[in-house]
């Protein structure tokens, strides 16, 4: 929130609008511009329409009405505190805890232990029908499953229901065929969303963003740039997509095979030491 904050106050003191509580309903392209339409009857024209629009994009459908949906994952995700007693967890540290069973945990600013883990589940469920049932419920599922894992067993019996983070189903964007389509194009989690599984989400949407917007400078038409947008970002955010969903399927116990355990080079060597040449110029 803290970062969604700074962003939104940056872009109003440089002189860019925010309007809340649009939905989009149409596009109008023209020889020079595009207009977007809005329920309310409202309308706004510009250059371009770049759909930032979420994994469920509005705008991914007008560029192609087939293009796909987001897949399930296989596991229903979960987060909450725990007051860490008796659990070694450093300042600014994060631990990916590896067994039967997966939990992410890191020391909160307020000195409690904060907890990510998942659920198998075959059948998804939404967010909607995941919050119907009592946190008391998911919580006990969530201290059976993890009976015996270390540290998540010591973690969970510390957790308050009150405190638990019903996330709902893990879902990912398989490959989207179409990015863009005359002046519309997909930036982030609507042509890419890699899963939380990934931890890459919000990073590579800020890569795309930012090749994006070196595409739209370098290039005379908005074609032209969309296209070359497309060419650096679409092999690196579908591997980085790839890996995700491999991970999913071990979360979900659909693994091929017994899922081996990482060092830190292999997890975050390639996906960290990622640069955008900002200050060299883009080619068609």
């Amino acid at each position: 929130m803290n970062l969604f904050r700074a962003l939104a106050d940056h872009a109003v003191a440089c002189g860019v609008p925010i309007e809340y509580g649009k939905r989009l309903v149409e596009v109008r392209q023209g020889a020079n511009d595009i207009t977007a339409v809005f329920s309310d009857g409202s309308s706004a024209t510009a250059d371009v329409l770049i759909g930032a629009d979420g994994i469920r994009s509005t705008v991914r459908g007008l560029i192609d009405p087939d293009a796909p949906g987001p897949d399930y994952g296989g596991v229903l995700s979960f987060g909450g505190f725990a007051s860490g007693a008796g659990v070694n967890v450093e300042p600014g540290s994060m631990y990916f805890a590896f067994g039967r069973t997966f939990m992410g945990y890191w020391r909160h600013v307020d000195g409690r232990v904060c907890w990510f883990a998942a659920i198998p589940r075959t059948e998804p469920l939404t967010a909607a029908e995941v919050a119907q049932v009592p946190a008391t419920d998911w919580l006990e599922r969530l201290r059976e499953l993890y009976a015996g894992h270390a540290p998540g067993a010591t973690l969970l019996a510390q957790s308050d229901p009150a405190d638990l983070m019903m996330v709902g189903p893990m879902e990912r964007m398989p490959s989207v065929p179409r990015w863009h389509r005359g002046r519309m194009v997909l930036v982030g989690d609507a042509a890419h969303a890699p899963s939380s599984s990934s931890g890459q989400g919000a990073s590579i949407a800020i890569e795309s963003a930012v090749e994006l917007a070196r595409c739209l400078r370098d290039l005379p038409s908005p074609e032209e740039a969309f296209a070359a947008y497309e060419r650096l970002r679409r092999g690196r955010v579908e591997s980085i997509g790839g890996n995700a969903a491999a991970t999913n399927k071990a979360k979900a116990g659909q693994a091929d095979a017994k899922p081996a355990l990482p060092d830190p080079e292999q997890m975050f060597g390639p996906v960290h030491r990622h640069r955008i040449a900002w200050d060299e110029s883009v080619t068609a």
